[in-house]
């Protein structure tokens, strides 16, 4: 039986995806349980402190590996979204009010489990004046205060493309300012139907002006060809985009887009290459890489390459492990 979320009623294009039974996945998409000291101890804190993450809250399969590396993600703006994205599992819905205190709430997590970098994202809030800018900017800002040694990712809605709006997302200064196009422009408007693929584009145009490290996401397997990820992949460094995560997608529920094909390791592996010959400063590329995978590593990548100097309180985000999840490691571990 395949249920809306409570409080409404299925939505007609979610009765079309019901349709189609939830797909088994591959072998290479299963990721392994390896628990290191680093992450049992994270994950004692994270229960007896209450503490919430993206990464458990979401079934994350990389929160192993990322735990291990002091890297975690988190939700801000409450649990439902103003849009719908058909790949998306977060419901849509009218927003609860914004939590003042959740910035501070967010820095104070971050200090507990004393992380070296943390991923910020959230929903869209087109039911505010200034789409959620404050909220998105003062959580920057407070992480800071309360840890100068750790840092931030925000990845952003496109809050309309105003630009005041990426102006004050730029002023809070995060180390990495991202925004996700996810997919092809074929595709585009029927995925994302609240985004514009050109207004995307821009939304990273403009944090590259603005002097940021820029950062865009694409997945796979929802209906695109291969000519056009290339099409999409050249997109998005014209653009300004610095680094690239590229991954499969997995469908969340019945009422979401069913999978069009799984893509297979030796194509995530050509991907990367292809990423890096375009000129990308970073690329992480694989099944089960995440927009917020191994992100601090790759924001190191890109401020090297830039020739830009790593502040001296986050020198300790250069040195990292071996990454599980790239395409790249998945096959060595089965050749």
């Amino acid at each position: 039986m395949t249920l809306a979320p409570e409080g409404r009623k299925m939505l007609r294009i979610e009765q079309r995806n019901a349709a189609t039974p939830v797909e088994r996945k591959p072998e290479w998409i299963k990721a392994k349980v390896q628990m290191g000291p680093e992450f049992v101890q994270l994950k004692s804190l994270v229960k007896k402190e209450g503490l919430h993450t993206v990464c458990e809250e979401a079934g994350c399969p990389n929160i192993f590996e990322c735990w291990e590396d002091k890297e975690a993600t988190f939700l801000i703006g409450g649990s439902e979204c103003t849009r719908r994205c058909d790949f998306c599992q977060i419901d849509t819905g009218k927003p609860s009010p914004v939590d003042m205190f959740e910035p501070t709430k967010v820095a104070r997590s971050v200090q507990s489990m004393q992380l070296r970098y943390a991923t910020v994202t959230g929903v869209a809030r087109d039911d505010l004046a200034d789409e959620g800018v404050w909220l998105y900017a003062e959580t920057v800002r407070k992480i800071h205060e309360l840890n100068p040694g750790t840092g931030v990712e925000l990845l952003i809605p496109d809050f309309s493309g105003k630009p005041e709006h990426i102006a004050a997302i730029c002023d809070s200064k995060p180390e990495v300012f991202a925004h996700n196009v996810e997919t092809v422009p074929r595709i585009f408007k029927r995925i994302r139907p609240a985004f514009r693929y050109e207004r995307s584009l821009d939304v990273i145009t403009q944090g590259r002006k603005l002097g940021m490290v820029t950062k865009s996401n694409l997945i796979l397997g929802m209906g695109e060809t291969r000519e056009e990820i290339s099409e999409a992949l050249r997109d998005l460094h014209e653009a300004g985009c610095d680094l690239i995560t590229i991954t499969q997608y997995l469908r969340p529920s019945e009422r979401h887009l069913p999978v069009d094909r799984w893509v297979k390791p030796q194509e995530f592996v050509d991907l990367q290459q292809e990423a890096d010959e375009i000129g990308f400063l970073g690329v992480m590329s694989g099944p089960l890489v995440r927009s917020s995978y191994r992100a601090g590593r790759l924001w190191a990548t890109a401020m090297r390459k830039k020739g830009w100097e790593i502040p001296a309180e986050l020198a300790h985000i250069e040195s990292s492990g071996s990454t599980r999840q790239e395409a790249s490691s998945l096959l060595a571990a089965h050749s």
